[in-house]
């Protein structure tokens, strides 16, 4: 597996990842919008020549948000969002980032226990967050600094 920068090229893909595995997908301007550039990191895995999975960062100061972490269902637990996660902590590091943190559903509990185990903690709620259907979302932050 290779996890890369993002590039014009792979707008179509992340797209339709978008619209196979979230309620209320990115469309392909949105997506290309968040392509890296001054505040924004976004990374692809690919195996085979498949894109298994991408990842999302946007950071302003110390500050960084993950925006999205997909993994194709076809290429579930098969380490991507690890990889992803790991590349993004490791650039985040470059970046003299503090904290990463993300939102998550309630209901997720699976992606909770991976968050958990990559070091991040639960933190707070923001209620309503998702919609279709309608959810609270778990606040998770990673602190990163002392590691830096």
């Amino acid at each position: 597996m290779t996890v890369r920068n993002a590039e014009g090229k792979d707008v179509p893909a992340i797209a339709a990842l978008e619209r196979e595995c979230f309620s209320l997908p990115w469309p392909e301007n949105v997506v290309a919008s968040q392509l890296p550039g001054p505040g924004r990191e976004l990374l692809v895995a690919e195996k085979n020549g498949e894109l298994c999975g991408y990842i999302g960062l946007m950071y302003v100061l110390d500050e960084g948000y993950i925006t999205n972490v997909c993994a194709s269902p076809r290429c579930r637990r098969q380490g991507v969002a690890t990889r992803l996660l790991s590349e993004l902590r490791r650039r985040a590091g470059g970046l003299s980032l503090s904290f990463l943190t993300l939102e998550v559903r309630r209901s997720n509990a699976g992606a909770q226990a991976f968050y958990e185990k990559s070091g991040f903690v639960p933190v707070g709620t923001r209620p309503g967050y998702y919609e279709k259907p309608a959810e609270d979302a778990v606040l998770m932050t990673l602190f990163l600094k002392g590691e830096q």
